[in-house]
């Protein structure tokens, strides 16, 4: 068993930049959480939860490409009711494009957000924390438990810490965020094992398509 986890190395040691970076799609961000001696979080043999049978591995892909498309077009007329989002204007879409949906345990689409810092001017909008608002309003109640939260970027620690509290039982990433991903790459939030709550966690879903959206918006 490994007692280091292996990071990203670029070409010439230079430092990963974050998901739009060109170098990072043949690189595969450090897993799992750093340390080595005395770690608390999740062990080498822990690796991401396993898309296992075909089904659900399909289910999840699906479920991404709705991500992706608010994280792209923004929320549209046929966002599910309670949502509370409107169509995107030239002030959502110069934020960058993240899109989060929340679904329930009966797999129906309960909530989305695309982060809309810049549109709002609020440092909290961040797509995750957006979704998860709407699902919870939609709802009723702030236990999101047996629901599962799909997103295009890997969550920071303030969306991790949400999703945690929120108790979703399984969170669903694209893109891997080597500076600030809080769910394997910098830090590992949802599975570390002082935490009371710890998901299932299934990282890297159509990684390539949605990094691809990252890069493009940066150029």
């Amino acid at each position: 068993m490994r007692s280091e986890p292996s990071g990203p190395v670029l070409p010439g040691g230079a430092e990963p930049a974050d998901a739009t970076d060109p170098a990072l799609e043949t690189v595969r961000p450090g897993q799992p959480t750093p340390g080595s001696v005395g770690r608390v979080g999740p062990g080498a043999h822990e690796g991401l939860a396993d898309e296992g049978e075909a089904g659900r591995r399909q289910r999840h892909e699906l479920w991404m490409r709705r991500a992706l498309e608010i994280a792209v077009t923004g929320p549209d007329d046929g966002a599910p009711a309670g949502t509370d989002a409107e169509p995107a204007d030239a002030g959502a879409l110069a934020d960058i494009p993240v899109g989060a949906v929340v679904y329930g345990p009966d797999g129906a689409e309960l909530a989305i957000g695309r982060n809309e810092r810049e549109l709002t001017g609020d440092p909290t909008a961040h797509a995750e924390v957006l979704a998860l608002r709407r699902a919870a309003e939609r709802l009723g109640r702030w236990r999101l438990d047996g629901c599962t939260l799909v997103v295009t970027l890997e969550p920071c620690t303030m969306c991790a810490g949400a999703i945690a509290l929120a108790r979703i039982s399984t969170v669903v990433f694209g893109a891997w965020e080597p500076k600030t991903g809080a769910v394997g790459s910098l830090w590992d939030v949802l599975r570390d094992r002082r935490a009371t709550h710890r998901p299932e966690v299934y990282g890297g879903v159509l990684e390539t398509e949605n990094a691809a959206v990252l890069r493009a918006f940066f150029r």
